[in-house]
């Protein structure tokens, strides 16, 4: 599989996360640490039994990533509109991303800079109806997820067995997501919410997960931060397939200014790295 269309899958499992994650704890039906839970625990079974016969690299670090990231945006959830929520998580993720990339010495092209300004001004019109003062602690939490999201990202560049390798941060989270049950508050289930939980972290994560290990390793820091910023126009975009959201003029034009330049600094990238392949001796 190529690296586009493993990140392409990889976005869309990440909007497609972000629906069910709306649908589940948004919709009253699962408590946070539960759906976290299962989420982690159904993405291991999955994962198990793609990558049997692989070895599991033991990356205790990369696991605390991906569950802190999990539990942290699962309790936000519940205090954050969806347009907070989504600007919080992403400009976290962002940022972090963006930093790390400048300090190891990426430098995007002019025209790579213009396509990721637009891709963030997109983001920011598309979300800004439903952006509103946040609870600071939930705002916190939020992002904190972004920030362990980006490190799990980040960590993510270095795999050499995409499948095995998210397997394996898949069955180390699964005791922090465990111990996340130990957070008091009230727990409930329904089982609607029980199979959103299970699809997330079965198909939208697990899977969609290695896909992005899959592609990360061919992507530098600023293009991976920068594709990302798809995945909430692509989830607003499946809210009005899936959800009965209302489609709107905003949304239209937002999802043009994201993908479009994502677009841009994408093919801006391809054009710098084979310029300075020709000028190679």
């Amino acid at each position: 599989m190529s690296t586009a269309w493993a990140a392409a899958l990889a976005l869309v499992g990440f909007a497609a996360n972000s629906l069910l994650c709306r649908a589940a704890i948004g919709g009253g039906l699962i408590d946070p640490p539960a759906f976290t839970l299962l989420r982690m625990a159904s993405g291991a079974a999955v994962l198990l039994v793609l990558a049997r016969g692989r070895t599991l690299r033991r990356d205790w670090l990369s696991a605390l990533a991906l569950s802190a990231y999990a539990v942290a945006f699962a309790f936000a959830y519940l205090r954050l509109s969806a347009g907070t929520g989504a600007l919080l998580l992403f400009g976290s993720v962002q940022l972090t991303m963006m930093a790390v990339a400048l300090a190891r010495g990426e430098r995007p092209g002019a025209l790579a800079w213009v396509g990721y300004a637009l891709a963030l001004g997109g983001l920011l019109w598309l979300v800004a109806p439903g952006v509103r003062a946040p609870e600071p602690f939930a705002a916190v939490l939020m992002v904190i997820a972004g920030a362990a999201w980006a490190a799990y990202t980040l960590r993510g560049r270095g795999s050499v067995d995409p499948l095995a390798d998210t397997a394996g941060n898949f069955v180390h989270a699964v005791p922090f997501a465990l111990a996340a049950m130990l957070v008091p508050g009230p727990r409930h289930f329904t089982w609607p919410g029980l199979g959103l939980a299970l699809a997330s972290g079965a198909l939208a994560s697990g899977i969609g997960y290695a896909w992005w290990y899959r592609a990360l390793p061919k992507l530098s820091r600023a293009r991976a931060a920068t594709l990302q910023l798809a995945a909430p126009a692509l989830a607003a975009l499946g809210g009005v397939a899936f959800l009965g959201e209302t489609a709107t003029a905003r949304l239209a034009v937002a999802a043009a200014l994201v993908l479009g330049g994502i677009g841009i600094s994408v093919l801006a990238g391809s054009v710098q790295v084979r310029g300075l392949m020709a000028r190679e001796p």
